[in-house]
């Protein structure tokens, strides 16, 4: 199969629910990183094969293909919006890999669009027979039954007192976080692509989440400090059997899905990883990055515990703890994130992206600098 090359990886900025993107659809944000991501890869909208991103909160449709139109993509570019919830940035970017892989087209753009701010308000019909009128509810079942699909935060609870993550590690692992992502943010110009909101122009190379966090504002946020917050975003990558003319070389090197135990759905990062990784024939030590999904503080320990990662080479510029956490755009941002981060890298550097999602399900990608061997 052919080589795959990375042209281009950009993302909005992660602003929180309510935030610098209240006003902005989702697939506006998806717009604007298509139209940065088409610039740098010297790659007209026409010669696109297909437009594929994930989202989980829009509520039907097909926002990737709004945001392709909007973006300037001709009429005859098909776009299709996949639904993994937060492994859907990741799936979509996998798939058109695997698809630009097997000779389906030359240029393909995917990623992931988000926005809780302007999520639908979800409601259920009655049933036939039942009194009332709609009731509205936050999320859809991820299993079959009520027992085997617990609510996330309880699931990283019952996690953190399994393995031992006392609350004071867990604060040291959201302030080392915002930490990273506060040292490296003059350097994130680079992959952020600037959006207008309606009132003018947003802050456009700065994640607004991210703080000087301490151990006292840990303890009076009461848990929150250790939990990704509601997030709107957008990323995207543009991959193409053609290798850049310019800028780093970056290669697709493989991807995963995983499954394990819906009532466990942390896990999910570590069963990819430990599929990919076998799947490549690769160990953990032989990653120089890691990007890692961190919805919580616990379940991203967990993975570096169970993988034995070096720490040091795992969120070098903070993780979603310090950013916010846009769902179906999640895994696009670690994405992007390791891109830029292995182009800091020499050449055969290894790569890797995980997340987990509810239900059980994981995803993980490897990028690596430099051709084939």
């Amino acid at each position: 199969m052919r080589p795959v090359y990375l042209r281009a990886a950009r993302r909005t900025m992660v602003a929180p629910r309510g935030g610098a993107f209240a006003a902005i659809e989702a697939w506006e944000l998806g717009a604007a990183v298509i139209r940065a991501a088409l610039a740098d890869a010297a790659a007209a909208p026409g010669a696109v094969e297909a437009v594929l991103m994930g989202n989980g909160l829009y509520g039907g449709g097909n926002p990737a293909r709004l945001a392709a139109l909007a973006a300037g993509a001709p009429d005859w570019v098909p776009a299709m919006t996949l639904d993994t919830q937060c492994c859907s940035g990741l799936d979509a970017i996998a798939l058109a890999a695997e698809r630009a892989r097997c000779g389906a087209g030359d240029v393909f753009l995917a990623g992931g669009l988000e926005s809780f701010s302007r999520a639908p308000i979800r409601l259920r019909r009655p049933k036939p027979g039942e009194p009332g009128e709609a009731v509205a509810y936050q999320r859809p079942p991820f299993a079959p039954s009520p027992e085997f699909d617990p609510d996330p935060g309880d699931a990283t609870a019952a996690l953190a007192q399994a393995q031992g993550f006392l609350e004071p590690a867990q604060h040291a692992y959201a302030i080392e976080s915002h930490r990273k992502a506060r040292a490296a943010a003059a350097r994130m110009g680079a992959e952020i692509a600037p959006i207008a909101d309606r009132a003018g122009p947003a802050p456009a190379y700065a994640d607004p989440f991210t703080r000087k966090l301490t151990e006292g504002l840990c303890r009076r946020s009461r848990g929150a400090a250790t939990t990704a917050v509601e997030a709107d975003a957008a990323a995207v990558i543009a991959l193409s059997a053609t290798p850049p003319a310019q800028g780093p070389v970056i290669r697709f090197l493989g991807a995963v899905q995983a499954a394990g135990d819906t009532r466990a759905p942390a896990s999910g990062a570590v069963l990819a990883t430990r599929k990919l990784l076998a799947q490549l024939q690769l160990r953990v030590s032989d990653l120089a990055v890691v990007e890692l999904m961190e919805a919580y503080a616990a379940q991203a320990m967990a993975w570096i515990d169970a993988m034995d990662a070096p720490a040091e080479r795992v969120n070098r510029g903070g993780g979603a703890l310090a950013r916010g956490h846009p769902i179906g755009a999640s895994g696009a941002v670690l994405a992007v994130r390791l891109y830029h981060e292995l182009a800091r890298e020499a050449d055969r550097a290894v790569g890797l992206a995980a997340i987990p999602a509810v239900g059980g399900l994981g995803a993980a990608i490897a990028l690596q600098v430099g051709e084939p061997a």
